[in-house]
């Protein structure tokens, strides 16, 4: 790696030394640089060509520079001789202003060591092109090296030097004297141009239509530099030392027979002996076999001859050259016309340019771009011709590099992108986005291509913002998102709002439907959908505008609109919309298809997330109890009633807890976890609970459970009770008369068997079903007065019926379930409302609670709790702690209150009137 660093550094060095030997103290490094040596050119390719630039101006040039180092080895006259030579070729080139001749930017300076004078970019010269490569600098430029020529190079190039000969013969008067492809200069644009100008002669009698030119013998003593290449030299300017136009167009021939053969001349010349190799081909040309020219092209082969011919008038003019069919080539024709545009007008070059574009792509990319592009970038100065240009350059920039597109065509693009007039420059601009969004650098996008894009949404003519609109989508995905976001979708919302055309607004709409696949779902959600209900205009297209953005954020897999947006904002809107009066029935039944996908998939998606909710707390509770199961038998504790009573209620109840264990000591029971549980899944639970004690192989200590009297499954009879108490009542009423009124018990049967109360077994609602009812064969009569004793232990006595309202305090506000008491009346007998049969004038608090209630449950608790429905601990009237130990039932009755008896009189009197 070193080693070619040192090398690359001694090549640098020697190239600027040579260039610094070569220039210094000429008066040229005044005015321009001096670049790198690329080429030479000129009579035996003396002159060394350099790139470089005008100081002032930047202005690229080429320089052309004469080392006098080389002709050192000649005699002073010799080398004075070869100066002026040179100096007359650079003379008479400089006075000649001609498309066709090398134009010259500085004339001719001398130094001590140089001659050097400057002229336009140049590439190389024809010989260097062809495979010359003297005086050349080492290595061998690579741009040299692997030049080819195309077919409408060479026909065009050959078309030039032929255009250049007819100004030399017709318009100058003048004899070339030296035309071979060393003085052929190919510029930077691929032009051919004339140049050594050394041999040139002009007419003795300019004025005159036929010239006549005066020619020097050939002197073979003379150095090479002082006479011209013999090889291209007509034959009558070495035999008969003569010469004229036609002397030219030998040379035109033999031009253009080394430009097919790879550089070689139809003859060798033997330098030596010069006479006599001409007095040679003299013979081979007046004979000039077919094999000489086989690689000349056939539509060309027979000019070629005839310029080769020994007569001199037999030759064609550099006029008729110009007409011939070879030079009729299409690309040709066209790079033609290029040369010659600033003599034409705009119509012209319109017509012109509405054309190229089928001609463009049959040239080669190098011709295209050397040739034909800088001759379009120049007409951007006319804002007339931009229109009929510019397609043209972007269609030559589709074909270029990325590097080469910023190189050539950006720089002169940067100011057309800031012209708003006429309209079509926006127009073939957008057209072309995507071109310009991929090889435009992204500092000059947003610089440049995007501020035009914003300029047209906000151009106050219509049919731009409708051609922008329209063509925004087939670009949008080269877009970068924030400008999209923060520049883009703005402008373009704003245009819908506030513009007063239709067409406009139905076309912001369909823009922002068709680019919402490069949206974020979100920011369509925030900005795109709230945006939608701001639309003033209630026009049909509108609407379906506004249905479509719904339709494709909705349906699409990327976006997708939240089930709480659907419920709450585009339901509504899309409802509202629908029935608008300007729609017609498809149109209609498109908005409702749209909002039946809506609902059925906000319907399916809230489902889904519910039956997961449900499957989630069905899990959780299973946990709950399966934990409840697994735990170890003394750390395990049943709630008492009263905690249950809590859970069902809320908390409302105040008990106290029980103990379950046989010596009857209380212990704080821990609090169950608090899970909203239906009566039926508490009874499973208890199920499971009671079939888990039972597998276990060692049972936990529990209290005696006492099981209650057996009910009947079939439900009693309460009418026919009632009626049989009521008669009895009655006739023992009617068959004593009154009676001192005696405290009455309130209403519990006396032989209630209470030794179960105690521990509480199961019991559906906290009460026998005997309780609050008289059994058939109870003497409801008046018991003694000398009983005060209270009734079951620590109950207080009463003087009035008891208020039964506690009991149906805590319960759920619903109505009761009345249902029970008609399954009571058996068809056979009539049925009496509740009013008629009540004891009281109000409801009873016992019917109510009798019918509110299910039938009881047999399945015993463990630990003596309660399962449902209201258990002693919410009854006022009985206190749990009297219910540890049965309690004898007392003989003797409380005493009556007497407003009860008048009471039963009056019922006693209704039920007589009643039954007779």
């Amino acid at each position: 790696m070193e080693s070619m660093l040192n090398k690359l550094k001694s090549t640098v060095t020697k190239v600027t030394a040579d260039v610094t030997s070569a220039v210094m103290g000429n008066p040229v490094t005044r005015e321009f640089e001096v670049g790198r040596h690329i080429a030479s050119g000129g009579p035996g390719l003396s002159w060394r060509i350099y790139s470089g630039s005008k100081k002032s101006t930047k202005q690229e040039v080429a320089v052309f520079v004469f080392d006098k180092k080389v002709i050192d080895k000649y005699q002073k006259f010799e080398k004075d001789q070869i100066i002026d030579s040179l100096k007359k070729g650079v003379q008479q080139l400089t006075r000649l202003r001609h498309p066709r001749l090398l134009t010259v930017q500085h004339p001719l300076e001398e130094s001590r060591d140089s001659l050097a004078f400057c002229t336009e970019p140049v590439f190389a010269s024809l010989a260097n092109v062809l495979g010359q490569y003297e005086n050349l600098p080492s290595p061998l430029p690579t741009e040299i090296k692997e030049y080819k020529l195309y077919d409408v190079e060479t026909k065009y190039g050959l078309l030039q030097i032929s255009e250049g000969l007819a100004f030399l013969h017709s318009g100058v008067k003048m004899v070339h004297g030296n035309l071979c492809p060393e003085n052929v200069i190919v510029n930077k644009s691929g032009s051919w141009k004339i140049m050594g100008f050394d041999f040139s002669i002009s007419s003795t009698n300019p004025s005159e239509q036929e010239p006549t030119y005066s020619c020097k013998e050939w002197d073979p003593n003379l150095p090479s530099l002082c006479l011209p290449n013999p090889e291209y030299l007509a034959p009558e300017y070495i035999l008969s030392v003569s010469c004229d136009s036609a002397s030219d167009m030998y040379s035109l021939g033999v031009v253009i027979h080394a430009v097919f053969s790879d550089g070689k001349p139809v003859f060798q010349v033997n330098k030596q002996d010069i006479f006599k190799s001409f007095s040679r081909q003299l013979d081979q040309l007046s004979r000039l076999s077919p094999g000489v020219l086989t690689k000349v092209p056939e539509e060309v082969r027979e000019h070629v001859k005839m310029l080769l011919s020994v007569t001199p008038n037999v030759r064609p003019d550099a006029d008729q050259m110009t007409k011939i069919p070879f030079f009729d080539d299409v690309g040709a024709v066209t790079l033609q016309y290029f040369d010659s545009l600033f003599q034409r007008d705009n119509l012209q070059k319109s017509q012109f340019y509405k054309g190229l574009p089928k001609v463009l792509p049959k040239l080669p990319k190098r011709v295209v771009v050397h040739r034909i592009l800088p001759a379009l970038t120049s007409e951007f100065v006319n804002p007339d011709m931009v229109p009929f240009v510019l397609p043209n350059v972007l269609l030559i920039a589709e074909e270029c590099t990325k590097e080469e597109y910023v190189r050539l065509i950006l720089p002169d693009l940067s100011p057309v992108f800031k012209q708003q007039e006429p309209v079509q420059i926006l127009l073939i601009f957008l057209q072309k986005m995507d071109l310009l969004l991929t090889k435009t650098p992204p500092e000059d996008i947003r610089n440049s291509v995007l501020p035009m894009v914003y300029r047209a949404l906000e151009a106050p003519s219509t049919q731009i913002q409708e051609l922008c609109l329209n063509i925004i989508p087939t670009f949008a995905n080269l877009i970068d998102y924030p400008s999209m976001k923060n520049s883009l979708i703005p402008r373009i919302k704003s245009a819908c709002l506030q513009t007063s055309s239709l067409a406009v607004r139905v076309n912001s709409l369909v823009c922002l439907g068709k680019i919402l696949e490069y949206l974020d779902k979100w920011f369509v959600i925030d900005e795109i959908l709230p945006f939608l209900q701001q639309i003033p205009s209630r026009e049909p297209a509108v609407l379906m505008g506004v249905l479509g953005i719904y339709k494709c954020t909705f349906s699409h897999k990327k976006l997708g609109i939240p089930k709480e947006h659907l419920a709450g904002k585009s339901l509504p809107h899309l409802v509202s919309l629908s029935i608008d009066n300007n729609l017609n029935l498809n149109q209609f039944n498109s908005f409702m298809a749209v909002i039946r996908d809506m609902l059925s998939r906000m319907e399916a998606e809230h489902k889904t997330k519910l039956e997961q909710l449900h499957v989630m707390q069905e899990q959780q509770r299973s946990l709950n109890i399966s934990n409840q199961l697994n735990q170890p038998e003394e750390t395990k504790s049943t709630p008492s009633p009263g905690n249950q009573i809590d859970n069902i209620f809320g908390g409302n109840s105040v008990s106290t807890g029980m103990n379950g264990k046989e010596n009857g000591s209380s212990a704080a029971a821990p609090q169950p976890s608090r899970v909203s549980l239906t009566l039926e899944e508490k009874q499973r639970l208890a199920k499971e609970q009671e079939q888990a004690a039972k597998l276990r192989t060692q049972q936990p200590l529990a209290p005696q459970v006492i099981k209650p009297a057996a009910t009947t499954s079939q439900a009693k009879d309460l009418t026919s009770s009632l009626m049989n108490n009521m008669t009895s009542l009655s006739s023992l009423s009617l068959a004593t008369g009154p009676r001192q009124a005696a405290p009455m018990s309130a209403g519990f049967p006396p032989a209630a068997p209470m030794g179960g109360m105690g521990a509480m077994g199961t019991m559906s609602n906290g009460f026998n079903s005997g309780m609050g009812f008289p059994s058939p064969g109870m003497n409801m009569g008046v018991r003694p007065a000398a009983a005060p004793a209270p009734m079951y232990g620590g109950m207080a006595t009463t003087t009035s019926t008891p208020n039964f309202s506690a009991l149906t305090q805590n319960q759920p506000s619903k109505p009761p379930d009345m249902s029970a008491l008609d399954n009571l009346f058996t068809p056979q007998k009539p049925k009496v409302t509740l009013n008629q049969m009540a004891p009281m004038p109000g409801p009873s608090p016992w019917l109510n609670q009798f019918g509110s209630q299910q039938p009881a449950q047999a399945t015993p608790l463990p630990m003596g709790g309660a399962q449902g429905g209201f258990g002693m601990q919410a009854n006022p009237f009985f206190n749990p702690q009297n219910f540890s130990q049965p309690t004898p039932v007392p003989q003797a009755m409380p005493p009556m209150n007497t407003g009860v008896i008048r009471q039963s009189t009056s019922v006693n009197n209704d039920l007589k009137d009643l039954f007779g």
